[in-house]
């Protein structure tokens, strides 16, 4: 639960998306390069703390442990004060580096609308969307097998591809609820190919290099795990 360059907006974005009452995690601060973030969601919002590392010892408000295993049991017992307001903050589930989402951190963007006052509810929804991901990729035509470049946006279950960036009405729009599965494509001429198979259709598209062509199916798939995850969780919810 280590995340080393994340930033403090990023961070809020993950724990309000993906995390509970509990979750916590530990950057690096921006401030010094012995200082170190513990962010730690509590309800609705998301509360920094300075740790700061000494050599021997990590030193957090007035007290100080041998180890991080050592705070966090400390603290797992003993409430954080999270703010002015006296919130109190358990450090329950870490939130691991190593998940199922792409490692797009740098790319989420925090609304402003975390502020006090607003609901948990009110906050999720509006949270940035973890997936949200643009770039160029060359299409496959549908009827006319030809290629042709095209600019790509990726935004909650909606992958809209449009004529270029400057482009203000896509050409098509795909419902990514409808998608069955992302994957690399070697049936091309081309290299650095994948495929999203639609019921009616499936989508050749090819990037510039592997990485991005990794990049754009990791973050693909993710979408897809959390949408059967979503329709799972409003199925038990139906069925009890």
């Amino acid at each position: 639960w280590y995340h080393d360059n994340l930033t403090r907006h990023a961070a809020e974005a993950l724990l309000l998306s993906n995390g509970k009452d509990g979750s916590y995690l530990l950057r690096k601060s921006n401030e010094r390069e012995d200082l170190y973030s513990l962010s730690v969601r509590g309800k609705d919002s998301v509360k920094h703390f300075h740790v700061e590392h000494t050599g021997t010892s990590l030193k957090f408000g007035f007290n100080e442990f041998s180890s991080l295993k050592e705070m966090v049991m400390h603290f797992a017992n003993q409430p954080l004060i999270g703010s002015e307001t006296g919130t109190l903050i358990v450090l329950k589930h870490p939130y691991p580096r190593q998940v199922e989402e792409p490692s797009i951190y740098e790319s989420v963007r925090v609304h402003t609308a975390m502020q006090t006052g607003r609901t948990e509810s009110d906050l999720v929804p509006n949270a940035p969307s973890l997936g949200t991901k643009e770039g160029y990729l060359v299409k496959q035509g549908k009827i006319v097998k030809n290629w042709k470049t095209r600019w790509f946006t990726l935004h909650r279950n909606e992958l809209k591809y449009f004529k270029d960036q400057t482009a203000t009405e896509p050409i098509r729009a795909l419902d990514l609820t409808e998608c069955s599965a992302v994957q690399f494509d070697y049936s091309q001429e081309r290299v650095n190919c994948f495929c999203l198979v639609f019921p009616l259709r499936t989508y050749y598209l090819c990037a510039k290099t592997g990485i991005e062509a990794d990049e754009w199916i990791k973050i693909l798939r993710w979408k897809l795990s959390q949408i059967r995850k979503q329709l799972e969780e409003r199925n038990t919810t139906l069925s009890s």
